[in-house]
């Protein structure tokens, strides 16, 4: 039995393996031709970063959801328990384009306060610095995230969702509403880290583009600005929004963070150093 168990989850392994393996190559096919003919800054395929980038997509790939299926089980079954069953019943009622729609606002909401959370507590933010080290953003720094940086920002966008009962892996329909989700999520992030030079005209008000998320990874004050990872009225409601006509002029943290995938794996639980210091807008706040 041990040994069929076994084979079992190793073949579970290299199955993810290979889908997360197709995925990537089709991001690839997508974005490397894009990037190329309409580059925000020119640059080359293959970079100082892109042997660990490629690495932490297939980590974040594996490991989020390994850890975030126990507590997010919890928060359904609790929510079932202690939220009326009268909302439950509503929102099991909503035609499912608009559980779809409900559960993107909801889950931006919890999304742009998680991932503002880890910018404001200092915390986070040596876990979601890993995020903002690399100094040149394209497709697949979307992907480039300390593993316990993505089960938070997963964690605050999702519970909501579940408690309110709009996407739940307890019934068919909320499983299928957070696994859309889920997909439509995960390919607009790598939309917005892309180096494109693609803007939206009057539609940048309603749906998130490059050049509203390469100004959350500039130096400076502005990384504190432009949260929402699709719907950037979360961040005009609540004062964050910053979207001038120009792109930013370097990317990247004062901060130094080791090079090799290993150690910025393990930088989070090291000590900081006196000199360390959270984003500077927050620090200038206090």
């Amino acid at each position: 039995m041990p040994s069929f168990l076994d084979h079992q989850h190793l073949m579970a392994f290299l199955l993810s393996l290979l889908r997360l393996s197709v995925w990537l190559l089709l991001l690839a096919v997508i974005f490397l031709p894009l990037e190329r003919l309409f580059a925000v800054r020119p640059r080359k395929i293959f970079c100082r970063t892109t042997a660990g980038d490629v690495g932490f997509y297939f980590i974040n790939g594996l490991v989020p959801g390994l850890l975030l299926a126990p507590p997010l089980a919890l928060v359904a079954m609790g929510a079932h328990a202690v939220v009326p069953s009268s909302l439950h019943a509503a929102t099991a009622a909503m035609p499912i384009w608009a559980r779809a729609l409900a559960a993107l606002v909801v889950s931006e909401l919890g999304y742009y306060w998680g991932h503002r959370w880890a910018h404001e507590i200092p915390f986070l933010w040596r876990f979601h610095s890993v995020h903002h080290h690399p100094q040149e953003v394209y497709f697949l720094i979307s992907a480039r995230a300390h593993p316990l940086d993505s089960v938070f920002g997963r964690l605050c966008s999702f519970a909501p969702l579940y408690v309110l009962g709009i996407a739940t892996p307890l019934t068919p329909a909320g499983g299928a509403v957070s696994a859309l989700l889920v997909m439509v999520l995960t390919l607009w992030g790598f939309f917005i880290h892309a180096n494109l030079r693609w803007r939206f005209g009057p539609l940048e008000w309603l749906v998130a583009t490059p050049a509203f998320h390469h100004w959350h990874h500039t130096q400076g004050d502005l990384r504190d600005r432009n949260y929402a990872s699709m719907l950037p009225v979360m961040d005009r409601i609540f004062g964050t929004y910053h979207l001038p006509k120009q792109w930013p002029s370097a990317y990247g943290i004062d901060a130094k963070l080791p090079d090799s995938l290993a150690s910025q794996l393990v930088y989070p639980f090291v000590p900081p150093s006196p000199a360390a210091q959270v984003p500077q807008a927050v620090a200038a706040e206090r």
